[in-house]
C-alpha cells in the first residue's frame, strides 16, 4: 500500500488556518468558477468529493442538485470541521476518514470531484495509486474533474501570485519527486505552508490512460465576471498568463480499474 501518511500530518496541523485559505479571491473567482464550470448538470447525480478538507465544496455540489455527495480526506482534522458544518447546518453529507488510494465506500458515483488531490503525489506509483483508487470510485463512463498544482508553471515567476495570497518555492529545473512549497498568507493575517510534488504533465495523462480513462485535458483557468468587476483591470494578468494551479476533467471508460 503507499503511504501518504505525510499528507494527513500536515493538514492535521494546519487544518483551521487552511479552511480561512479558502476565502481568498482566487479561490472563488478562478479556482471554483474554473473547476464548477466542468461540471454537468448535477441534478440527480451522486459526487465523491475527495480531498474534500473542510467540506465546502461538498457542501457546494449538494447545493448546486446532486443527490448525493460523500466527502473523503486523510485528514481527520480536516474531517472533523466538515462534520461540525455539518452538524450546523445538516445537507446530508457523509464525511469519511480515508485515504483515496486505497478507500473502499461500497458504492461508485456519477463523479469524482478532486480538490488538489494527486499533487501530493511524491513518484508515479503514487501517482498511480491515487488515480487507481479515483478510478474505482466512479462508474464506468463517470467524470472526474478538479484542480491541481500545475507542473508546466515555470518557477521563474513563483514570486508573482504574492497579490493572490500565495508564492511557490522551488527548483529551478525540478525532477520528478522535486517538492513545490506553497505558502499562504490568509485574509486573517495567518500564514501557512503545505508540500505539493512535481510530476510532469504528460505523466498525468500516461497514468490516466493507463488506469483505463478515455480522456484526460489540463483546462486553463478563467477568471469570473464577478472577479473581474471586483479587482483593477490586469489584477489577473500574472495568474492567467503563467498558471500556478489549473483545473482538469477526465472520463472513466468501460474498463477502468475496479469498474465492474
Amino acid at each position: 500500500m503507499t503511504d501518504f501518511h505525510h499528507v494527513s500530518e500536515e493538514y492535521d496541523k494546519i487544518s483551521l488556518e487552511y479552511q480561512e485559505s479558502k476565502s481568498l479571491p482566487f479561490r472563488l473567482h478562478v479556482e471554483e468558477h474554473t473547476t464548477f464550470g466542468l461540471l454537468p448538470d448535477l441534478a440527480g447525480r451522486s459526487v465523491v468529493d475527495l480531498a474534500c478538507g473542510d467540506g465546502i465544496y461538498a457542501r457546494k455540489l449538494i447545493r448546486r442538485g446532486a443527490t448525493r455527495v460523500v466527502g473523503v480526506d486523510i485528514s481527520a482534522e480536516m474531517i472533523a470541521l466538515a462534520n461540525r458544518a455539518e452538524e450546523a447546518t445538516p445537507l446530508g453529507i457523509e464525511y469519511v476518514v480515508a485515504d483515496v488510494a486505497s478507500a473502499e465506500l461500497g458504492e461508485q458515483f456519477d463523479i469524482a470531484f478532486c480538490s488538489y488531490l494527486f499533487n501530493y503525489a511524491t513518484d508515479r506509483a503514487q501517482l498511480r495509486s491515487l488515480i487507481e483508487g479515483v478510478a474505482r470510485l466512479v462508474r464506468p463512463g463517470g467524470l472526474v474533474v478538479g484542480c491541481n498544482d500545475y507542473p508546466d508553471n515555470p518557477p521563474s515567476g513563483y514570486h508573482r501570485y504574492r497579490l493572490y495570497g500565495f508564492v511557490k518555492h522551488g527548483e529551478a529545473t525540478p525532477s520528478e519527486g522535486s517538492t513545490i512549497t506553497y505558502r499562504f498568507y490568509n485574509p486573517d493575517g495567518t500564514a501557512f505552508e503545505i508540500d505539493n510534488y512535481y510530476l510532469p504533465t504528460e505523466v498525468y495523462r500516461r497514468e490516466f490512460a493507463a488506469a483505463g480513462f478515455t480522456s484526460f485535458d489540463w483546462v486553463m483557468p478563467d477568471v469570473s465576471g464577478e472577479g473581474r468587476a471586483a479587482f483593477d483591470p490586469g489584477f489577473w494578468d500574472a495568474y492567467l498568463e503563467a498558471p500556478p494551479i489549473v483545473s482538469f476533467r477526465a472520463t472513466a471508460g468501460e474498463g477502468t480499474v475496479g469498474a465492474p
